[in-house]
């Protein structure tokens, strides 16, 4: 039996996707994908499983996801989710449709919070001065 192990990073957030042979379940945190709240998450995290079609219904995909917050969260599922089913169909049109809709969805974010710098209340806010 064909079990690939992948992951997506998003800020902070880390998912891991578990895929294997099966009828099509999703569960995020062991919690099923239909009752992820909210529902924009939702629809964000199933774009990938639209994208591949029929060969996300013939797959479980299991994922584990922690830190960041709840968008960072599905954006860092939906970067696992993609990767998987590439990886577990070895599919390169797959891969490319994924590239064509969307690079961040087989590609994790860069971009990071900018550290907070001294003499301020964030990274680029600075005191106000006063000459007089």
């Amino acid at each position: 039996m064909k079990i690939i192990t992948t992951s997506g990073k998003r800020k902070t957030a880390v998912a891991r996707a578990t895929i294997r042979k099966g009828t099509g379940v999703v569960r995020i945190n062991k919690l099923l994908l239909d009752i992820y709240e909210p529902e924009v998450a939702r629809l964000k995290i199933s774009e990938p499983l639209f994208i591949a079609g029929d060969k996300a219904n013939k797959v479980d995909i299991s994922i584990n996801v922690q830190g960041g917050g709840v968008m960072g969260q599905a954006f860092a599922i939906r970067t696992a989710i993609s990767r998987a089913l590439v990886e577990f169909y070895e599919d390169e049109e797959l891969r490319e449709l994924f590239k064509k809709t969307d690079r961040t969805l087989l590609v994790n974010d860069p971009r990071r919070k900018e550290t907070k710098k001294p003499l301020g209340r964030g990274a680029r806010k600075k005191r106000q001065k006063s000459y007089r």
